[in-house]
């Protein structure tokens, strides 16, 4: 059962690419995202989103992890995933990755060494030894907050779609996000206003269409991931934030 993968990727999910803009950071050391699963009225889940300083080879970074957990009855999956990400912390190119995961007796465990050069980038994988790539490469993790870092804003157009070029499951994947527009959901915070996107889903074993999966993504400085939902072969399951602290900017798209 793979449906804390799903959620860990998700964020990854939240994904995205544009040019950089002169705006408030919208994350930082101390950030820390918690996350509800639920499948209709059981929660099947947990995952955590967490930003933190450290420093790699001399060279101080940040330290992002994508954490993700079954609880309840889907205990008994016994998921427990680990998605780590050490990057720039200007411009949030990865340095060195891992992937961690555990899934019942399966194990996998990999790293990742990044060296990106003025015109060419080069990943070191663990399994697969070294190779070019294009230079525009995020893992799984860093795509996530490169995409908060570049530009949601009502600049973007609906119908747009956007393209992030990530290096996962050993080989270069196109992220492809489709932008829905602006929408207000209901969350156990209040309101919040948000950019709708659809991830590019791909049709097989899990999904049956290629825009089963929506995104919400808060309209404020943050671009916090609030609320995801699945829509796959097994059912409809739900991803909502739970709690937050460190956030670096005040929660205004947060409606009363």
């Amino acid at each position: 059962m793979k449906l804390i993968k799903i959620i860990t990727i998700f964020c990854v999910l939240s994904f995205f690419a544009g040019e950089m803009n002169a705006q408030k950071n919208p994350f930082g050391a101390g950030e820390e995202l918690k996350y509800s699963l639920s499948w209709g009225i059981v929660k099947a889940g947990e995952g955590v989103l967490s930003v933190k300083d450290s420093v790699l080879r001399g060279r101080k970074v940040f330290h992002l992890t994508a954490l993700g957990y079954t609880t309840g009855v889907a205990s008994i999956w016994k998921v427990h995933d680990v998605y780590e990400s050490f990057v720039d912390t200007r411009t949030v190119q990865p340095v060195k990755s891992i992937r961690n995961i555990r899934e019942g007796k399966y194990r996998y465990y990999n790293e990742v060494l990044f060296r990106h050069g003025k015109d060419s980038t080069y990943v070191n994988c663990q399994k697969k030894g070294e190779r070019y790539v294009t230079p525009d490469i995020y893992d799984i993790v860093s795509a996530f907050y490169i995409g908060r870092k570049k530009y949601f804003n009502d600049s973007m157009v609906e119908g747009q779609i956007i393209v992030i070029q990530t290096y996962f499951g050993h080989d270069v994947f196109p992220l492809r996000i489709k932008y829905r527009g602006i929408e207000t959901i209901k969350t156990k915070f209040g309101r919040v206003e948000c950019y709708k996107f659809s991830p590019v889903t791909e049709v097989g074993r899990a999904f049956k269409g290629e825009d089963d999966m929506q995104v919400w993504i808060s309209r404020d400085d943050n671009k916090l991931p609030i609320k995801i939902r699945f829509n796959l072969v097994v059912g409809s399951f739900i991803c909502e934030l739970d709690s937050y602290k460190g956030l670096q900017n005040s929660f205004s798209s947060l409606k009363k």
